[in-house]
């Protein structure tokens, strides 16, 4: 989506940022609230507990600063199909931003079966004989 470096802090702000997240809110995190509000969207990687190291997403060159900047954002309507969402900041990147990884529970639709079987008529078939029917191959 893009590099806000928006941060939306550890307090819960309706049903859109939980209170598991890190630090203090800051104006482009409220910029980025007022957003999800608008569109009905959830910071999922701020409504479950973690440990602090699981929730930092950047660290600042020379180690000085770490802030939760990078989040999933989804639909309030999918919220209760998110099961958990951490950082993986072992994982050898090449970035100074650590992966955010979501498990969800894809519920799928099940596919209708027709009520109606398509049925020829093979009466029809009887009366005329297929040598006598005009048919055009186009």
């Amino acid at each position: 989506m893009g590099d806000f470096n928006a941060k939306v802090g550890a307090r819960r702000i309706g049903n859109t940022v939980g209170s598991h997240g890190l630090g203090e809110i800051n104006e482009r995190g409220e910029m980025l609230v007022g957003w999800c509000q608008e569109n009905d969207l959830v910071v999922a990687n701020t409504w479950f507990e973690n440990y602090p190291r699981r929730k930092w997403t950047w660290i600042s060159p020379g180690d000085k600063y770490r802030n939760q900047i990078d989040y999933v954002l989804i639909q309030s309507r999918f919220r209760n199909a998110v099961l958990s969402a951490k950082t993986m900041p072992g994982a050898d990147c090449g970035s100074d931003h650590n992966p955010v990884v979501c498990k969800v529970h894809a519920k799928l639709k099940a596919l209708k079966k027709p009520k109606h079987q398509m049925k020829y008529n093979l009466k029809a078939l009887k009366k005329t004989p297929i040598s006598e029917t005009n048919l055009q191959l186009t």
